[in-house]
């Protein structure tokens, strides 16, 4: 009986046409379910960006972030607010450079001349200007000198120093912080540097010892400390290549005796005629002698 019910049913015209429609239905229903159900998802994402899962995310991709995967190094920079108007007058004093170079790397004062342990910079028009630092670093020192003016010396990592000569005036305080290109005072004159004008006296130091800076403008300070390597290395090896010097002869040590005690006995007339002040320390800002 059960059968034969189902199989009249299956006859009647109408039940196709009402599957077909109660399956749409739900599909549609199902569709429409769930595209609702994405929309309140994005609606609840743009109405709660701040939530605690997404603060988590952020954290955690912040610290990751944080870690020093690429140490960054600043490059160098003139100590002035506009390179393009900037110019060198006195150049650093190289022992490997052209005689033309050498020539401007000399300082007279005084009626002498002094080898420059840094470059003179002034603008074309003569003008004062800002001075900017070159790298960023700790001030370290802020003194008048009387030969070079206001003077300001910054320390940087591994022992490298900068120094600014000829400043008319002074912005920082010794034991300040300052970023590259901050401004440090204004360029003005000094007696030292008479023939640069308006200009700013600028050293870069390395353990204590100048360097040229015109070799590392525009260049990471890293360079500075190769360079330094490479020079105490090749001064290892000329040491090493070095030759012991064969002890002297008992002969000719009698004539060197003989000179040795004639010039004793000269030598207080010599001193008096050549003795000058300490003026070879003029050519180092660190040891000018007031």
């Amino acid at each position: 009986m059960t059968k034969l019910k189902f199989k009249r049913l299956m006859r009647k015209k109408w039940l196709y046409p009402a599957l077909y429609l109660s399956v749409a239905a739900l599909v549609l229903v199902g569709v429409f379910w769930y595209q609702q159900g994405a929309s309140d998802l994005e609606d609840q994402i743009a109405e709660q960006p701040d939530s605690k899962v997404q603060d988590e995310f952020l954290t955690t991709d912040n610290e990751k972030d944080s870690v020093p995967v690429m140490d960054h190094q600043e490059n160098i920079q003139m100590p002035v607010a506009d390179e393009k108007a900037a110019s060198i007058v006195t150049k650093f004093y190289d022992y490997n450079a052209s005689e033309q170079d050498q020539e401007s790397a000399l300082v007279l004062y005084n009626n002498k001349y002094y080898q420059s342990e840094g470059v003179d910079i002034t603008r074309e028009d003569g003008e004062a200007f800002e001075v900017t630092a070159a790298l960023s670093g700790t001030v370290t020192e802020v003194k008048e000198d009387p030969l070079y003016g206001n003077v300001i010396e910054i320390t940087h990592d591994e022992n490298v120093s900068t120094v600014y000569a000829s400043l008319e005036d002074v912005e920082v305080l010794a034991g300040s912080d300052v970023a590259q290109g901050d401004v440090l005072g204004s360029a003005g004159r000094n007696s030292f540097g008479q023939a640069s004008g308006v200009h700013v006296h600028f050293e870069v130091r390395s353990d204590g010892q100048p360097v040229n800076p015109e070799d590392f403008f525009g260049q990471p300070m890293s360079k500075i400390i190769e360079q330094a390597k490479e020079e105490a290395a090749s001064d290892e090896a000329q040491e090493d290549v070095q030759t012991p010097s064969e002890e002297p002869k008992e002969d000719a040590d009698q004539p060197a005796e003989e000179d040795e005690m004639n010039s004793d006995e000269d030598a207080p007339e010599s001193e008096d005629e050549e003795q000058t002040p300490d003026e070879e320390s003029a050519s180092s800002i660190s040891n000018t002698q007031a």
